[in-house]
């Protein structure tokens, strides 16, 4: 591994082992009956005054005049991530982190899908990248099914019992599979997420503003569908206990710096170097929630996690081999420009 790749490796390495993290705090908090919307409101809260100081920082060449069209799109991007994180927090709540980190690796998939849909890419049945990408897209959608259907028998118990909060009206199955669609809910708000941000980006290149401004009006969405969910106020109250650890823990390492590490990681290393990460968050995820919650580790579990990741890799190597066919591409067309001779034209008078 050559050093300029080691830097990156470690980098997103703790980020994986960060987000393992955030799913088990939140997980920790919400088994000791702290409001999961009351959570999602005080994290983004804080990471938004976290940020602000960073904002006024920035030179004013970095900081360009914002348009009402651009505040409009970014608080519907925004709205994808709210949804997206309630959506994320209740699957956690009702099955387990374990679930929730496996369904992060349909994203790619499910952002094909939706590229297809929105008429953003061609497929061309000829070409080995497209069959690629749409048999792991495929075999990933078919491995969400068997973890959310399939729960089977434990293959690894962990030495304490499961603390998971589990509402009287429900089974523990049906628990299971409801927060398992409410996963792939989450996925599939992330790919749209995924595919609108490159919109806003592309016409509003300033990144730090762009995420100020998503965590600003995330956090007055968030607020107001907490208000409107959560009706007992004391649920307000903070308390020194793991509630208050969550907020922080996301706050400041779930949410600012696992950004940081992605975004320098994205920056030394490519996009394509960084997403082959994302199927390690299950192994952390296991381990902690195993250490730190008493979480058992099922067979179905196992299976249609490996399955996600095949497919999951299966997109991504398509997508790999498209990026480079594009750059052989264009390299061949600069080459014939180059090499072409100069056409004179006869009838052109001076």
């Amino acid at each position: 591994m050559g050093n300029k790749i080691i830097a990156p490796f470690v980098g997103m390495v703790m980020a994986m082992v960060l987000q393992s993290g955030s799913m088990v705090v939140i997980k920790a908090a919400m088994n000791d009956d702290f409001n999961k919307y009351v959570l999602i409101v005080y994290s983004l809260a804080l990471s938004t005054l976290l940020l602000l100081p960073f904002l006024f920082l920035l030179p004013r060449s970095e900081r360009p005049t914002l348009s009402f069209s651009t505040l409009c799109n970014l608080f519907l991007l925004s709205l994808c991530g709210s949804s997206g994180q309630i959506f994320a927090y209740v699957g956690i709540d009702l099955s387990s982190p374990t679930l929730a980190s496996a369904m992060l690796n349909l994203i790619p998939a499910l952002t094909f899908v939706l590229a297809l849909l929105f008429r953003m890419e061609k497929v061309e049945w000829g070409h080995f990248s497209i069959q690629a990408k749409v048999l792991g897209t495929v075999v990933s959608i078919g491995g969400a099914f068997v973890v959310i259907l399939y729960k089977g028998p434990p293959i690894f118990k962990a030495p304490i019992s499961s603390l998971s909060s589990i509402p009287l009206s429900f089974s523990p199955h049906f628990n299971w599979i409801l927060g398992g669609f409410f996963c792939v809910a989450d996925s599939f708000v992330a790919s749209i997420w995924y595919i609108y941000q490159a919109s806003v980006i592309r016409n509003y290149p300033a990144v730090m503003v762009t995420v100020f401004f998503q965590l600003l009006f995330s956090t007055i969405q968030c607020s107001i569908f907490a208000l409107i969910a959560v009706r007992d106020q004391s649920a307000w109250q903070l308390k020194l206990d793991t509630g208050l650890i969550a907020i922080f823990y996301q706050a400041i390492a779930a949410t600012t710096l696992r950004y940081l590490l992605c975004t320098w990681s994205v920056q030394k290393a490519g996009p394509f170097f960084c997403s082959m990460f994302k199927p390690i968050l299950i192994i952390f995820t296991v381990i902690m929630g195993a250490l730190f919650l008493g979480d058992d580790f099922y067979l179905g579990s196992l299976i249609g996690a490996v399955i996600i990741v095949v497919g999951f890799y299966g997109v991504m190597w398509g997508k790999a081999k498209e990026e480079k066919c594009m750059i052989i591409d264009e390299e061949r067309l600069q080459s014939t420009c180059q090499n072409a001779p100069l056409l004179h034209d006869k009838h052109v008078t001076i």
